[in-house]
């Protein structure tokens, strides 16, 4: 499945944890301002905010997983099984496929309340990219230099909710994932005390105990549990590299080792690659499952007002540097 996290030092960070048993050979790409997104209902975009992320391209169309825009405004695609579920094409509403949902919002909006606004209005509709490539169950993460929101497209509707914790996993619905938050609030970064009974003499055997109960398994519900503790309690210098050092170390909490999630055909679910953008800067940091070294692609070295994609190849093969 996937983890999406925020964090702030002096700059603003998002990215994301992609869990799959697959790749499409995605890469990093960017859109400059003037190339132009064609939508199978809505009315085109011939101009609108350069963005970078990971993507997929086919048939000359990026279909992101996650990205952020040149104003510092991120959104990411996280699998949501079972849940999503997505409507008939409604004429009193934009209709907007759920892959074309990343470029409408983030080619328009600078901001949250911008994003908000333009989702008023938004259906997201039951159509597929191609038959090749039918309609992924997700649900997303939009967050901006000064908040998070969620956004699921379920039975009852299209559900916005305020992220406060900057995080999403995947399935139940958010709302359970927050509620599901108050059965760990006794965890604590301090060491425990002995609530236990009063007549007993309990010893704190080991450091780190006030963290007993913490989740360590790879389910979706538990790895929200765990993300949040430890971006929450995270702390590091305010320094570019100390910066997404940590926030790589946030996502490594929740990291998916090739044998621990079996799924058919002998394949395992893994982390595919984590990522992390500065929003001010606009740098997408990244690395793969064979690639610990972080490579880095910045929107702001390309042409901007070009009308071509930009892409580079994911540097998938291990790195190491060799000291003598």
């Amino acid at each position: 499945m996937c983890t999406a996290i925020t964090y702030q030092t002096k700059n603003h960070y998002f990215g994301r944890n992609l869990d799959l048993e697959y790749s499409y050979h995605e890469t990093v790409t960017i859109t400059p301002r003037n190339f132009e997104f064609k939508f199978r209902q809505a009315k085109e975009l011939k101009n609108h905010y350069a963005m970078i992320g990971m993507a997929y391209i086919e048939d000359g169309y990026p279909l992101y997983y996650d990205a952020i825009n040149e104003k510092g405004l991120g959104m990411a695609g996280l699998n949501f099984p079972g849940n999503a579920h997505y409507k008939e094409l409604d004429q009193e509403r934009v209709n907007i496929a759920p892959f074309e949902f990343i470029p409408y919002i983030l080619g328009q909006c600078a901001n949250l309340e911008e994003a908000k606004k333009l989702l008023e209005n938004i259906n997201l509709a039951n159509i597929s990219f191609s038959d090749s490539l039918p309609v992924s169950p997700l649900h997303w993460i939009i967050s901006d230099k000064e908040s998070s929101i969620t956004v699921e497209s379920v039975k009852d509707g299209l559900k916005i909710y305020e992220n406060k914790v900057g995080v999403l996993t995947n399935n139940p619905t958010f709302d359970y994932h927050m509620f599901n938050l108050n059965n760990y609030m006794s965890l604590s970064i301090e060491p425990p005390q002995n609530h236990f009974a009063k007549s007993l003499k309990l010893d704190t055997y080991s450091r780190g105990m006030g963290g007993l109960g913490l989740p360590g398994d790879l389910s979706s519900l538990s790895r929200f549990v765990k993300a949040t503790f430890t971006k929450m309690n995270s702390i590091s210098g305010t320094s570019e590299m100390e910066s997404i050092s940590q926030f790589f170390h946030i996502l490594d909490s929740v990291y998916q080792q090739r044998g621990c999630v079996h799924m058919e055909d002998e394949k395992y679910e893994i982390t595919i690659y984590s990522s992390c953008c500065n929003l001010e800067e606009g740098i997408y940091y990244y690395k793969t499952y064979e690639n610990n070294q972080i490579s880095a692609v910045s929107l702001f070295h390309e042409n901007l007002n070009g009308e071509d994609l930009i892409d580079y190849e994911l540097k998938t093969e291990q790195q190491i540097y060799e000291q003598n």
